[in-house]
């Protein structure tokens, strides 16, 4: 009896030590966020990108050009249990958003954190204008803090208990964020650099952790391999990218102003406290090698010229780190004000600047509410600066008034002549909306030269009669005998491609569509 007594006893108490400390609240605060989005993502339209990954998720593969496979499988499961709503196709965001509210929270308790650490590391995670947009739109931004602070629980709990064994949980994870994202891999050379600085380095005497790096090869090897069947097409396209000079280049304090942008300001004296207090607190000083990991992150992302969101999925485990140290900074009976005033007062600013990222306003309304910011809002690409709207918003706009204007050339077309006419679009936005919007009007698939769009091919299609989009009559009349401008697709004033060409061409002079499209490859 006293076994038995024993046995039902422990995991009681495991559940017991999860909810203490406040992690009630924290799942409260998590399920509030999901809902949040849940109700907001629906207010404006699909993204540029979200056609993408759904069209990667009709045709499932190993691999992408500009993409590992895993999200595309996902919101392929998705779709086809939840239906292609907004809300359906933006769950997994949502849903991945909360969850890292939670996860932080267990990196604070692990750090050794009470309740108050526990939930300002929560809210934190609330308030940050990235993890609100993560969790409004479908990308590989959006899974990849969860993927990288899986990586760094397992690191922390790797150290903590000196039990190796966690190490191969680390290199499960991280193989499964090389599916999600390329990027995570400049996290693990930091881990590896963090390990090899500190005393931690006598990890690598021990199985385990090779056995990670084992483990990590072997999840990610389907995606290697599809690479390098097609020629490393990621390497290409990032090479091209480069080249083109599409990117905006920030330099130092730009970059690093941006980083407190994306996590808030107001939260930036609480990470750099977690960053400072993992090289130098006592109390945190074996978990320094997430320190290093972290200038490791930011100085290769900074020389590689990165967007200022790729390192992004690196904040929580600082903001755990500081949320810890600050509790125990304030953990006096005269200070004891000032931890509903920090929470509070981050509150306060996520409700100000919820709508920079989060389509909570009208498009006119949101516009009025630029005006009032403090700062002018970051622009990453330089095609993106033509747009009144910033790009995460105006690229939800203008698609169907593309695909209408597509659907009006179709219906030109006699029902003999639509079997081998086929649709050219510029891009995968383009090309993407034509396959999921198009489909009420009786569109068949795209074609592309843009992206993963290319290696699906011309599709049987000869090329003797096309719709073409976005495209001059001059260099079209170059290539068939026959070319009808259809219309321009109405404007949107909110979209980021807006009054689109439509053609519809006839008699080829290049002979087969097969023998043209090498030409019409557009990996950039």
């Amino acid at each position: 009896m006293a076994s038995t007594s024993s046995n039902l006893a422990a995991p009681d108490r495991e559940r017991q030590s999860f909810f203490a400390h406040g992690m009630w609240i924290v799942l409260a605060i998590a399920l509030a966020k999901l809902l949040f989005h849940c109700y907001f993502n629906n207010r404006y339209g699909y993204f540029r990108d979200e056609f993408d990954y759904m069209a990667c998720g009709d045709h499932l593969a190993w691999g992408y050009v500009d993409q590992p496979p895993l999200i595309p499988f996902l919101i392929h499961v998705c779709r086809g249990l939840l239906g292609d709503s907004l809300r359906s196709v933006r769950f997994i965001p949502a849903l991945a958003s909360s969850l890292l509210v939670v996860q932080t929270a267990v990196l604070a308790r692990e750090l050794g954190g009470r309740r108050f650490a526990l939930l300002t590391s929560a809210v934190t995670i609330v308030v940050a204008p990235q993890y609100l947009s993560n969790g409004s739109l479908l990308g590989t931004t959006c899974l990849e803090p969860n993927l990288w602070m899986g990586c760094a629980y397992f690191a922390i709990l790797a150290i903590k208990r000196d039990d190796p064994r966690n190490w191969l949980w680390f290199g499960i994870v991280a193989g499964l964020g090389l599916q999600e994202k390329y990027s995570i891999a400049v996290f693990g050379v930091g881990i590896v650099a963090g390990l090899l600085l500190t005393e931690q380095r006598r990890v690598f005497a021990d199985k385990w952790i090779w056995l990670g790096g084992l483990a990590a090869l072997l999840v990610f090897l389907p995606n290697f391999l599809w690479n390098a069947h097609y020629h490393w097409p990621f390497v290409e396209l990032m090479r091209n990218i480069k080249a083109e000079g599409r990117d905006v280049v920030l330099g130092a304090l730009p970059y690093f102003f941006q980083q407190t942008l994306l996590v808030l300001p107001l939260t930036a004296p609480i990470w750099i406290t977690g960053l400072i207090a993992l090289f130098f607190s006592q109390r945190l000083k074996i978990y320094r090698v997430l320190g290093w990991s972290y200038l490791v992150c930011y100085t290769v992302f900074f020389v590689l010229h990165g967007k200022n969101y790729y390192l992004a999925p690196i904040y929580p485990m600082l903001l755990a780190a500081g949320a810890v140290t600050i509790e125990s900074a304030i953990d006096r009976p005269r200070l004891t004000w000032m931890k509903p005033a920090i929470v509070a007062l981050l509150l306060a600013a996520a409700v100000h600047i919820a709508p920079v990222v989060v389509p909570v306003l009208s498009p006119d309304r949101f516009i009025a509410y630029m005006k009032y910011l403090p700062m002018k809002l970051p622009v990453m690409e330089h095609s993106h600066e033509r747009a009144v709207l910033p790009q995460w918003y105006a690229d939800q706009f203008g698609w169907e008034e593309i695909v209408a204007e597509t659907a009006q050339a179709w219906n030109r077309l006699s029902p003999v002549e639509r079997g081998d006419c086929g649709i050219f679009a510029q891009d995968y936005g383009q090309a993407g909306a034509i396959d999921f919007l198009g489909r009420r009007y009786g569109l068949p698939g795209a074609l592309s030269g843009h992206q993963t769009y290319f290696l699906w091919g011309p599709r049987g299609y000869s090329g003797n009669c096309m719709i073409v989009l976005d495209d001059s009559k001059e260099k079209l009349e170059q290539l068939w005998e026959n070319v009808e401008y259809v219309g321009t697709s109405a404007d949107n004033p909110y979209a980021l491609e807006r009054e689109i060409d439509v053609f519809i061409c006839k008699g080829s002079k290049f002979g087969t569509l097969s023998q043209l499209w090498p030409t019409v490859k557009r990996w950039r």
